[in-house]
């Protein structure tokens, strides 16, 4: 089910001349020069900026290195890491250089650890140029991750890095779209789409974050629809919350508050998009299975009310978030899907992983039906091939979703996964759920 794609930036495609041998040396010499000059042509050098591929990944309280549009800058602690990612897609030799230039030091002296391998290059002269590091044979297709850190320096900075250059035979993907290193640095978002029957009033899901796979930045969405979604988040180390969004009406019309449970805080929101917003304050654990309902009903007069509930396995009872009037709109829930994101663009080295399992579906008529279905789609990140560390699809009889953290087997999308019937309907009375 894991395969290789074939999308690059800075594509190189390996070719093959063999030398004959025969009576004539001057044949033969011209036909060794031939495949010589083959295999020179087959390496491609690819320029991977910083901007779009870097990240700040450990740095003492305090530091002030950062990744901006022309790379990394203010770097003056040698206690910071900077990690720069590319994948090749297939194992094979790769020779790195270094774009830099010195800022506010005469000589400096770096360490770039390529995969493990470490190499010390002394950066000297203000003026931009490529500092060659060294060649190092990766092992299997993957991500091959960069580390640059300081170790001495006569000024106040280390230097400014705008790029590595890159070269290998291999088949090179990083990001290349520099209007949307914001999103490349983010990371891909993954979703699972969901085939609900029509006239779905109530969607079920059951979610587990496993433990250890809940970065700061998280956002596990449980029950998405066309409209609003619904789920979980981590804000920061000490704060996660429950959030249920809902947009405003495609003409423009504001979706209102109708009502919220106790402690849910309401506000608009905007960005990417307008629209209401109720979460709550509550510290959901990793390795805990969270149960979340969604309902969708036309009022009659030309909106439709949608409502949102939560099951806190530490709370033992069924919570209420909010219920949100959207204008101009006349739907029962339709577009049921989870997605899976990173909210936090410095963030976006990290990984997480989520499970999404026994997904049921309530009909108008009060007919609960398992949901099996899913189907496994992407951001522009994914389709433009921005990044390529995402996955999905089925982990023992649930659905899951994994993006982040730069791992080596990804899943194509655009995949159709079934999972196996639980027949385990929920245990819930809709109609006696908190208002």
């Amino acid at each position: 089910m894991v395969q290789a794609l074939a999308v690059a930036s800075g594509v190189g495609s390996a070719g093959a001349s063999g030398a004959a041998s025969g009576a004539d040396p001057a044949a033969d010499a011209a036909a060794a020069a031939g495949a010589s000059a083959n295999a020179a042509a087959a390496l491609t050098t690819s320029t991977v900026a910083l901007a779009g591929n870097a990240f700040v990944t450990s740095a003492p309280s305090g530091a002030a290195e950062v990744i901006n549009d022309n790379g990394l800058a203010n770097w003056s602690n040698a206690a910071t890491v900077t990690s720069a990612y590319f994948r090749m897609a297939s194992a094979g030799a790769v020779t790195l250089g270094l774009d830099a230039r010195l800022a506010g030091s005469s000589n400096s002296t770096i360490r770039v650890t390529v995969n493990g391998t470490p190499f010390t290059l002394a950066l000297a002269g203000t003026s931009a140029k490529t500092y060659a590091i060294g060649t190092v044979n990766v092992a299997a297709p993957g991500y091959v991750k960069v580390d640059l850190q300081g170790i001495s320096k006569d000024g106040g900075y280390f230097g400014d890095v705008s790029a590595l250059k890159v070269t290998t035979a291999s088949a090179v993907n990083y990001a290349n779209d520099a209007a949307n290193y914001y999103w490349s640095r983010r990371g891909p978002s993954v979703h699972m789409g969901y085939t609900t029957p029509a006239n779905t009033e109530y969607f079920y899901n059951e979610v587990t974050v496993p433990t250890g796979q809940d970065p700061i930045g998280s956002y596990f969405m449980a029950n998405g629809f066309s409209g609003g979604y619904f789920g979980i988040q981590v804000k920061s180390a000490t704060e996660r919350w429950i959030l249920f969004s809902v947009w405003d009406a495609d003409s423009g019309a504001k979706t209102t508050l109708v009502s919220k449970g106790a402690g849910v805080v309401d506000n608009s929101f905007g960005g990417e998009g307008t629209g209401g917003q109720a979460y709550l304050v509550y510290n959901w654990v990793a390795g805990n299975t969270y149960r979340f309902i969604t309902r969708a009903r036309p009022d009659g007069a030309g909106s439709t009310l949608y409502s949102a509930w939560f099951y806190a396995p530490e709370a033992g009872a069924w919570r209420y978030m909010a219920t949100w009037k959207r204008p101009a709109t006349t739907s029962y829930l339709t577009g049921n899907h989870s997605f899976l994101e990173n909210f936090i663009d410095t963030n976006g080295y990290t990984g997480r992983r989520v499970l999404f399992g026994n997904q049921w579906a309530r009909n108008v008529s009060g007919a609960w039906s398992e949901v099996t279905a899913g189907r496994l789609t992407g951001d522009a990140t994914v389709t433009n091939a921005q990044r390529m560390d995402y996955a999905g699809g089925l982990d023992n009889g649930r659905f899951y979703l994994r993006n982040g953290g730069f791992f080596a087997d990804y899943v194509p999308v655009n995949q159709n996964f079934t999972r196996p019937s639980t027949g385990q309907q929920p245990t819930v009375d809709v109609n006696s759920l908190p208002q």
